[in-house]
């Protein structure tokens, strides 16, 4: 089946002004262009439009669109690469919705707000009665009293390696490995000294309970949709969760 340029533009929500401006550049030719001059597209050439507007989203110019559609001819392998660009921007579009979310809680609490949230966005009002439970008042106070005690510098650094972690467990739950490869196994070990190094914390208390926090807070990633958006969702919260278990168990 093929689709008229009218047809095409209204399905994909963009105009047919557009799709010339493609086919002049050479990025999107039509199909065939009928006797009476109209422009056609089969499903090859819609595919390749999905293929442009997705990679638009992203931020790309057209030249660097023109380029990658180039380098890759399978048209599955690279919707499949866009489904996992995709997903990671899902997810740090999760992340910000739970920060600024916890800003207007603050806001309208008439709290004060906190120049980084921990946890990327984390709010520690609504779980600070489980922490306290969990691990003592002093734990959580004296872990707050560290990140408020951080040069700007120092928390951008610390955010910057947080952010590393967590993109790539994501990266690993993508690529479909399991909790008992040396992949997740060498992630575990990164993310239990991230958290050693957390002053406040039983990780970081030489006489702390390690072993339940660490597995306590496993257990939050999934169970919390704030906490497994930082892991691209209830999946790769899971993984982390299944990989840090297996971890401590060893």
């Amino acid at each position: 089946m093929d689709w008229s340029i009218k047809e095409t533009a209204r399905m994909t929500g963009t105009t047919s002004r557009t799709l010339r401006h493609y086919d002049a550049i050479g990025l999107l030719p039509p199909t065939y262009i009928a006797d009476n001059g109209y422009r056609y597209y089969d499903e090859s050439g819609l595919v390749r439009l999905q293929r442009i507007l997705l990679l638009k989203e992203l931020g790309m110019s057209l030249a660097r669109i023109a380029e990658v559609l180039e380098s890759t001819e399978d048209p599955i392998a690279a919707l499949s690469d866009h489904v996992h660009s995709l997903g990671r921007e899902r997810a740090r579009i999760d992340r910000q919705i739970v920060s600024v979310t916890a800003t207007i809680a603050r806001l309208e609490a008439g709290e004060p707000l906190m120049a980084e949230e921990m946890f990327d966005g984390f709010d520690h009002r609504v779980h600070k009665e489980e922490v306290t439970r969990r691990w003592g008042r002093e734990a959580y106070e004296a872990s707050a009293g560290w990140w408020e005690s951080l040069s700007p510098d120092d928390r951008q650094s610390w955010k910057a390696d947080v952010e590393r972690l967590s993109q790539d467990w994501m990266k690993a739950a993508e690529a479909g490995a399991g909790p008992e490869s040396d992949r997740c196994q060498d992630l575990a070990r990164r993310h239990v000294q991230w958290l050693s190094a957390t002053p406040g914390t039983p990780a970081h208390d030489p006489g702390g309970d390690l072993d339940g926090y660490v597995r306590g807070l496993a257990d939050m990633y999934v169970s919390d949709p704030r906490f497994g958006a930082n892991y691209g969702g209830v999946a790769g919260a899971e993984l982390v969760r299944d990989s840090l278990n297996l971890y401590l168990d060893a």
